[in-house]
């Protein structure tokens, strides 16, 4: 644990105040039906976080929804803006800001077990572990549903190691890794898919790892938007050449590939209505 004087964003006073081993990154854009209960979760947790909610634009009131809930069940807070939009400037606003030794990427319409932190930390803190991977289960899986869904994960992984097996609302890093690996940067990578182009960075200087014991719950919502998936070509090439010519494949092949499909990281939007009026402004802020 480390210990720092921080302004906190329960009481608004300057309060001696121990870091959390962990932080918990949630980018959010028009997802009020959601953030209460995801936030919950966290607040759960068997290990007590600090959160750092990211408001990528939205104008239904998501950022009130975020912060009442986290006032509620007095979580360490904050609240930040940015207006770039795109999952992978969301999280870059917040990546930088993080100092506790491991931080989780984490959905605003995804549910985590209390024993989600503490089971990616022992994940993490196996030797040459960098990022820990977690599946993911339906709601109301049984625990035998989830053991199937745990192996054919963990099989994958054995099988081809030098990939990822799990989206960005399942993935927790060794924070100085993924900073060091580039962290999210829409300089560097402006597309879809961002959360297989991160791990390819930072399985350069660490491996990934899973547990069967370590998964999460995504919403059933239904999707209205247009694919913003790769195809089962792209998905083949990066089968074969993710292990030798992982570089290649991202910054040469598909990036131009999603360029000419205009799948960059704002598609990203669950629900068609959901557009941001205005000029974005590849600003940020911190909102108490």
């Amino acid at each position: 644990m480390y210990l720092d004087l921080l302004v906190s964003a329960n009481t608004g006073r300057n309060t001696p105040q121990a870091l959390s081993d962990w932080t918990v990154l949630i980018p959010f854009f028009n997802e009020r039906d959601y953030l209460a209960a995801t936030i919950a979760s966290i607040a759960a947790q068997t290990i007590a976080p600090r959160l750092i909610l990211i408001d990528n634009g939205s104008t239904d009131g998501s950022a009130d929804v975020a912060r009442d809930a986290c006032r509620q069940h007095g979580i360490d807070f904050e609240l930040i803006i940015e207006r770039m939009p795109g999952k992978v400037a969301a999280l870059g606003a917040a990546v930088t800001r993080v100092r506790s030794p491991y931080l989780a990427t984490c959905d605003a319409d995804t549910l985590y077990p209390p024993h989600y932190l503490a089971t990616a930390q022992r994940v993490l803190e196996q030797p040459g572990c960098a990022i820990a991977g977690a599946y993911f289960a339906a709601p109301n899986a049984s625990e035998g549903e989830r053991i199937t869904k745990a192996r054919s994960t963990l099989a994958a992984a054995w099988l081809l190691p030098r990939q990822c097996h799990t989206g960005g609302a399942g993935q927790a890093f060794n924070t100085e890794l993924l900073q060091a690996a580039g962290g999210f940067d829409p300089r560097r990578w402006s597309f879809v898919l961002e959360d297989h182009e991160v791990i390819h960075r930072v399985m350069t200087r660490g491996s990934m790892r899973y547990s069967r014991e370590l998964w999460c719950i995504p919403s059933l919502r239904d999707r209205d938007r247009d694919s913003i998936r790769w195809t089962a070509f792209e998905r083949l090439i990066y089968s074969v050449t993710a292990p030798w010519a992982g570089d290649w494949f991202f910054y040469s092949f598909l990036a131009r590939r999603l360029r000419q499909r205009r799948l960059f990281s704002d598609r990203v939007r669950e629900r068609q209505f959901q557009t941001l009026e205005g000029p974005a402004r590849a600003t940020s802020h911190s909102l108490l």
